[in-house]
Protein backbone atom coordinates (compact mmCIF):
# COMPACT_ATOMS: atom_id res chain seq x y z
CA UNK A 1 0.00 0.00 0.00
CA UNK A 2 1.54 3.11 -1.52
CA UNK A 3 0.66 6.67 0.43
CA UNK A 4 1.38 8.69 -2.13
CA UNK A 5 -0.63 7.51 -5.61
CA UNK A 6 1.15 7.16 -9.01
CA UNK A 7 -0.86 10.65 -10.05
CA UNK A 8 0.69 12.76 -7.91
CA UNK A 9 4.30 13.44 -7.73
CA UNK A 10 6.30 15.05 -5.64
CA UNK A 11 7.58 19.14 -6.22
CA UNK A 12 10.75 19.18 -7.69
CA UNK A 13 11.58 22.35 -8.56
CA UNK A 14 11.94 25.73 -6.36
CA UNK A 15 9.68 28.41 -7.04
CA UNK A 16 11.51 31.61 -7.43
CA UNK A 17 9.12 33.93 -7.98
CA UNK A 18 8.64 35.14 -4.60
CA UNK A 19 12.50 35.29 -4.20
CA UNK A 20 12.77 37.64 -7.70
CA UNK A 21 9.98 39.59 -5.66
CA UNK A 22 11.78 40.30 -2.40
CA UNK A 23 15.20 41.35 -4.51
CA UNK A 24 13.50 43.61 -6.70
CA UNK A 25 11.99 45.75 -4.02
CA UNK A 26 15.39 45.42 -2.02
CA UNK A 27 17.09 46.92 -5.20
CA UNK A 28 14.40 49.71 -5.82
CA UNK A 29 15.19 50.89 -1.81
CA UNK A 30 18.54 51.04 -2.37
CA UNK A 31 18.13 52.86 -5.83
CA UNK A 32 16.15 55.01 -3.84
CA UNK A 33 17.77 55.77 -0.71
CA UNK A 34 21.57 56.22 -2.58
CA UNK A 35 21.54 59.53 -3.17
CA UNK A 36 20.36 60.52 0.33
CA UNK A 37 23.22 58.47 2.24
CA UNK A 38 25.60 59.79 -0.24
CA UNK A 39 24.26 63.38 0.35
CA UNK A 40 24.49 62.95 4.06
CA UNK A 41 28.06 62.04 3.63
CA UNK A 42 29.83 64.86 3.20
CA UNK A 43 29.88 67.30 6.45
CA UNK A 44 28.64 70.93 5.64
CA UNK A 45 27.84 72.81 8.49
CA UNK A 46 25.07 75.27 6.55
CA UNK A 47 23.86 78.38 7.28
CA UNK A 48 20.34 79.13 9.04
CA UNK A 49 17.53 80.69 6.99
CA UNK A 50 13.89 81.13 8.42
CA UNK A 51 13.08 81.57 4.78
CA UNK A 52 13.82 78.85 2.44
CA UNK A 53 12.68 76.97 -0.87
CA UNK A 54 13.23 73.11 -1.27
CA UNK A 55 16.30 72.42 -3.13
CA UNK A 56 15.14 71.22 -7.00
CA UNK A 57 16.31 67.49 -7.40
CA UNK A 58 17.67 68.20 -11.07
CA UNK A 59 20.16 70.48 -9.69
CA UNK A 60 24.01 69.72 -9.62
CA UNK A 61 25.40 69.59 -6.66
CA UNK A 62 28.20 72.11 -5.59
CA UNK A 63 29.71 71.53 -2.28
CA UNK A 64 32.30 74.28 -0.77
CA UNK A 65 33.58 72.40 3.16
CA UNK A 66 34.79 73.89 5.89
CA UNK A 67 38.20 72.24 4.40
CA UNK A 68 37.68 74.43 1.49
CA UNK A 69 37.32 71.43 -0.97
CA UNK A 70 35.16 71.80 -4.08
CA UNK A 71 32.66 68.87 -4.41
CA UNK A 72 30.26 68.60 -7.91
CA UNK A 73 27.88 66.02 -7.11
CA UNK A 74 30.36 63.97 -4.86
CA UNK A 75 33.67 64.42 -7.11
CA UNK A 76 36.09 66.15 -5.58
CA UNK A 77 37.81 68.91 -7.78
CA UNK A 78 39.51 72.58 -8.23
CA UNK A 79 37.57 75.67 -8.98
CA UNK A 80 39.13 75.66 -12.41
CA UNK A 81 38.26 72.25 -13.05
CA UNK A 82 34.33 73.31 -11.89
CA UNK A 83 34.04 75.99 -14.17
CA UNK A 84 35.27 73.39 -17.24
CA UNK A 85 32.88 71.21 -15.93
CA UNK A 86 30.19 73.79 -15.78
CA UNK A 87 30.88 75.45 -18.73
CA UNK A 88 30.87 72.10 -21.16
CA UNK A 89 27.53 71.16 -19.25
CA UNK A 90 26.08 74.64 -19.99
CA UNK A 91 26.96 74.14 -23.54
CA UNK A 92 24.51 71.48 -24.15
CA UNK A 93 21.48 72.10 -21.59
CA UNK A 94 20.12 74.25 -18.95
CA UNK A 95 22.19 73.92 -15.84
CA UNK A 96 20.83 74.46 -12.54
CA UNK A 97 23.56 74.38 -9.50
CA UNK A 98 22.57 74.25 -5.70
CA UNK A 99 25.49 75.55 -4.09
CA UNK A 100 25.89 74.03 0.06
CA UNK A 101 28.42 76.36 1.62
CA UNK A 102 30.00 76.05 4.80
CA UNK A 103 29.20 78.38 6.98
CA UNK A 104 32.44 78.94 8.47
CA UNK A 105 33.62 79.92 4.69
CA UNK A 106 34.37 83.43 4.42
CA UNK A 107 32.01 85.41 2.29
CA UNK A 108 34.41 86.54 -0.33
CA UNK A 109 35.75 82.96 -1.38
CA UNK A 110 31.98 81.89 -1.60
CA UNK A 111 31.35 85.03 -3.54
CA UNK A 112 34.91 83.94 -5.96
CA UNK A 113 33.02 80.48 -6.03
CA UNK A 114 29.58 82.01 -7.38
CA UNK A 115 31.34 84.27 -9.65
CA UNK A 116 33.35 80.73 -11.23
CA UNK A 117 30.02 79.36 -11.48
CA UNK A 118 28.43 82.23 -13.43
CA UNK A 119 31.52 82.31 -15.78
CA UNK A 120 30.64 79.07 -16.53
CA UNK A 121 27.27 80.08 -18.36
CA UNK A 122 25.34 78.80 -15.19
CA UNK A 123 22.32 81.29 -14.54
CA UNK A 124 19.97 79.23 -12.36
CA UNK A 125 21.69 79.19 -8.90
CA UNK A 126 20.94 78.24 -5.75
CA UNK A 127 22.22 78.65 -2.10
CA UNK A 128 20.76 76.18 0.03
CA UNK A 129 20.06 76.34 4.25
CA UNK A 130 19.00 74.81 6.88
CA UNK A 131 15.60 75.99 8.18
CA UNK A 132 15.33 77.73 11.54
Amino acid sequence: MSLVSSEESAITGINVTPLVDIILVVLIIFMATAPLIHSRAMKVDLPKASQHEKAATEALQVTFNAQHEIFLSGKRMTIDELGRTLKSLAASSDVRVALKADQSIPYGEIVGLLDAVRAAGVRKIGLEVKPK
